[in-house]
């Protein structure tokens, strides 16, 4: 019987024997990937760069698309097995450049890990005026997935790692209005959006690819220190959401429990090479395992129901295919 993750049919742990402290070292140990070909996004900062110095050390080649080359270089320096090319995820026609020069080489591609985006910033909009969340996190994942296809299933066994978030559990998706035309914007709302978009994508790609021998995750990296995603965010969001005080000092106890960058790199890491997964897929994964599916009062942790809704996520697809313009027929 053919299996599919719809409604979240197999959101449950398969015991990994890794946890919320387990480190992207720890959950690669005896992992070779020579002679494997990787794509990250936005991997010259915090998690993407632990998760391309992890997968490089195992012997991958890791390419990094990146908008600001120079910084790129700059933190990636003295990093083997590594390749910098620009490309900005607001402008489809930079992620259409970056796909093609890729697709030129012929060469296969063994992991697609779209682990860049953006949190909590102010109402923006790209050239189409789409909301920028929405077209960073999501659309442009959508895009840059469907141009490099042809590559992926030239890989004889590839999968799509899509770095979401448990801030899905903010929003469902909005489909009468997506794009915060004629409702007010909030940016925890955009936020939540995109990444359940990122959740329902996964799922339905999942579906359609593995005829195709083309797997596809979606995961939760958790709550991670010293990264530069929330630096837009104003301070009284942040108290908003209980994390700091009226000085906007983060909290003792929500310090502690933020995980270190190597911690946050885990479950990506997981999710693009652990072999436990090599039958299963379009599942959402946190701390290094399958995650459950979250209850309605649930705020952290686990996936909610409407992020694995399968009307919605073939909704999505084609809703995707009309803003984009690309047909990703698979």
């Amino acid at each position: 019987m053919e299996q599919n993750n719809y409604q979240g049919k197999l959101q449950k742990a398969i015991g990994s024997g890794f946890d919320a402290k387990s480190t992207s070292k720890e959950v690669i140990n005896r992992i070779d990937l020579n002679g494997k070909i990787a794509i990250v996004t936005g991997g010259n900062t915090g998690i993407g760069l632990e998760t391309v110095k992890t997968l490089a050390k195992a012997g991958a080649t890791v390419i990094v698309p990146a908008r600001d080359v120079e910084k790129a270089k700059r933190n990636l320096d003295g990093i083997a097995n590594v390749l910098i090319e620009k490309m900005d995820l607001m402008n489809p026609d930079s992620v259409d450049a970056f796909a093609e020069k890729f697709l030129h080489s012929n060469k296969p591609l063994h992991l697609l890990i779209n682990n860049a985006g953006i949190m909590w910033v102010p109402l923006r909009r790209d050239n189409r005026g789409y909301e920028s969340q929405l077209a960073t996190n999501y659309l442009a994942l959508f895009q840059l997935t469907a141009r490099l296809w042809p590559a992926l299933t030239k890989a004889n066994g590839a999968r799509v790692v899509n770095v979401s978030s448990g801030g899905h559990q903010f929003s469902d998706f909005d489909f009468e209005d997506p794009n915060f035309l004629n409702r007010e914007y909030e940016t925890l709302q955009g936020y939540g959006q995109s990444k359940t978009a990122v959740n329902l994508f996964s799922l339905e790609l999942d579906t359609r690819a593995k005829a195709h021998n083309v797997r596809s995750y979606s995961l939760c990296p958790g709550a991670v220190g010293e990264t530069e995603l929330a630096r837009e965010a104003p301070i009284d969001l942040f108290q908003k959401l209980g994390y700091s005080d009226a000085e906007g000092t983060i909290l003792p106890e929500v310090a502690a429990s933020l995980k270190t960058i190597p911690q946050g790199a885990a479950t990506t890491v997981w999710a693009a090479t652990s072999k436990l997964l090599n039958d299963i897929g379009g599942v959402y994964c946190e701390n290094a395992d399958i995650a459950t599916l979250s209850s309605n009062e649930a705020i952290i942790g686990g996936i909610k129901a409407y992020s694995l809704d399968e009307k919605n996520a073939k909704r999505l697809w084609k809703l995707s295919e009309e803003m984009t313009g690309i047909k990703f027929e698979l």
